[in-house]
């Protein structure tokens, strides 16, 4: 098993609706909302983490392929599937526990956010609190809830890796793979609540860039590709 090459591919994830992605609530005060976004435990700003944006595209693309695994996760019945030759378990691994057992080939890194003086005038840092009104049928009385959120014009950093092996099955395919999962997640929503207006995102790629093992030793160069060579779909652009 040889690595073949890296795949590189660096951009942005624009919020076009309020971003709900939940964090800890240790911190709630009176009064605030009650579910807050999670934050940098340093900078104090939201981010999106990778986990976020790969488990997100790892279900999308199984869903398209109508994949889905039956093995039960707590209170998830029907979570990802396992088969070792199929393409989205090629893509991004298993758990089986057994000899059919795969590593993930993608690596989806947190997102920072990137604007940061563009969300200074918000009511809360960086954030919003949005507000839901649950309404009685019958009674019409209303039981309003809070929700903190990233507001829509928010900019985070895409950056993900590809891993390339010489044995891997796809391997030919694992980067148009990876387009496709984020176009099924640019038509969807990222985080919570995405059927009420949350998590709409336009996901725009900036660079590709190809490194093979020979690069890592020193032989050659990274090899840059235009979007146009790296086949990046116009709604990446």
């Amino acid at each position: 098993m040889k690595l073949t090459k890296k795949i590189l591919i660096k951009g942005e994830i624009e919020a076009l609706t309020g971003l709900l992605i939940g964090g800890s609530n240790s911190a709630m005060g009176i009064g605030g909302p009650d579910k807050m976004v999670i934050r940098n435990p340093v900078t104090k700003q939201p981010y999106v983490p990778g986990s976020s944006v790969k488990g997100k595209m790892r279900s999308l693309l199984e869903v398209s392929f109508g994949y889905i695994g039956d093995k039960a996760m707590g209170k998830v019945k029907n979570g990802p599937g396992e088969n070792p030759d199929h393409q989205t378990t090629v893509l991004f691994g298993s758990a089986r526990g057994d000899e059919r057992q795969r590593p993930s080939r993608i690596i989806c890194r947190d997102g920072f956010l990137l604007n940061p003086d563009e969300l200074k005038g918000t009511e809360l840092p960086f954030t919003e609190a949005k507000t839901e009104v649950v309404i009685d049928r019958i009674t019409s009385a209303a039981m309003p809830r809070t929700f903190e959120r990233v507001p829509a014009g928010a900019r985070f950093g895409l950056n993900i890796v590809v891993n390339v092996f010489d044995e891997d099955k796809f391997r030919d395919e694992l980067r148009s793979l990876t387009y496709k999962a984020l176009q099924l997640l640019q038509d969807d929503y990222l985080g919570g609540s995405g059927s009420r207006g949350n998590g709409q995102v336009k996901i725009r790629i900036q660079s590709v860039v190809e490194r093979t093992s020979e690069f890592y030793q020193g032989q050659v160069q990274e090899n840059v590709l235009t979007l146009d060579e790296a086949k990046v779909p116009t709604d990446l652009r």
